[in-house]
């Protein structure tokens, strides 16, 4: 079997497995998987509506799988995304709130302000582990704590006591009239282009330019590195910054396209944590995140409909879509045995 063979057979064997296991958990529990899987498809495809807000759902999970797949090429592991989009969100939101400005300016400083306040929460953890070795998985777990309570804190001082802001004005909206016209007035909104734009911004960095050489071969290892002349404290810090700035824009697409204001939180909105999923299952390539995107924020989605449409409970839906990101994230193993079984076969 070609290695281009067992490349397109590995995800399409994963989900296959993760559906019927999770038939069985269906079935186990006293559910029919039909109903349920039925329930499923037409939350994700359904009609106009729900496809725009299955993409809708699908955009901040590609910045926060950028997020986490830059740090990792470049040999950094970045649990801090959830925290790094809080206050991206933060920030855009304010930007959006405290001024009112042309649409041609005030769009693009929201969004860069969302960037700014991301690349920020990534500094300080980049910054610790080139001065002082304090590993970063550590101090970014930490981060995403002060990001939560330090902008509900913000929030409430903006609001004059509140639990949200105002709504954000319109020329800082990436609101779309065009997309939602077209999706039967769903919430899709222009974040979806901005996402894009932005896996093509990663791999250009990574392979079109020497600072991506740079930090690809940090991340491989910070001596060689060190020995060919190469900064590896400020290629760290640049790591940690620039994996910021992408989980910060992530915030901005909540901020400014699905929501458009921001409220405090009881606890963390889980895109950030789910984007070490998307970047693991995307194998780190700005291309991959677009797919592993794709089915987490489907999934995410459509999952929505399965307690409505064929009434199985919300805790039961979690487990079956779990599983089916499971199987899917285990297409490493199956890959394996596909390679074994192929030399077998080739001994023979």
């Amino acid at each position: 079997m070609s290695i281009r063979a067992t490349n397109l057979l590995v995800p399409v064997i994963s989900v296959i497995l993760g559906l019927l296991v999770g038939a069985i958990v269906m079935l186990v529990s006293g559910y029919d998987p039909i109903v349920g899987y039925t329930a499923l498809w037409n939350g994700i495809f359904g009609d106009l509506y729900t496809i725009g807000e299955t993409i809708r759902q699908i955009t901040p999970y590609i910045l926060a799988g950028l997020a986490v797949a830059f740090a990792f090429r470049s040999g950094l592991f970045n649990i801090g995304v959830e925290g790094q989009l809080i206050v991206g969100w933060f920030a855009a939101a304010y930007v959006g709130v405290a001024v009112e400005l042309p649409k041609i300016i005030h769009l693009p400083l929201a969004i860069l302000a969302a960037a700014a306040a991301g690349a920020l929460w990534g500094f300080v953890p980049g910054l610790l582990k080139a001065k002082f070795h304090v590993h970063e998985v550590i101090v970014t777990i930490m981060m995403n704590y002060i990001a939560l309570h330090t902008t509900n804190a913000l929030i409430k001082t903006v609001s004059d006591g509140g639990d949200r802001t105002e709504s954000i004005f319109l020329s800082a909206s990436l609101r779309s009239e065009f997309f939602q016209n077209l999706t039967d007035f769903s919430r899709l909104h222009y974040g979806i282009l901005i996402a894009l734009a932005m896996v093509a911004v990663m791999w250009f960095i990574l392979e079109k330019t020497t600072l991506g050489f740079e930090l690809k071969a940090v991340g491989f290892n910070h001596n060689a590195s060190e020995y060919a002349g190469m900064n590896v404290n400020k290629n760290v810090i640049l790591a940690m910054v620039i994996s910021g700035a992408f989980a910060g824009l992530a915030g901005s697409m909540e901020a400014l396209g699905t929501f458009e204001y921001v409220s405090s939180k009881g606890g963390f909105t889980g895109i950030g944590f789910d984007g070490i999923a998307v970047a693991l299952l995307g194998m780190n390539t700005p291309l991959g995140v677009i797919f592993g995107a794709t089915l987490f924020g489907s999934l995410k989605y459509g999952a929505l409909n399965m307690p409505n449409a064929a009434g199985i409970p919300l805790e039961i839906v979690e487990i079956v879509i779990a599983v089916i990101i499971f199987f899917v994230a285990s297409g490493y193993i199956i890959r394996l045995f596909l390679l074994r079984a192929a030399k077998k076969k080739e001994a023979k």
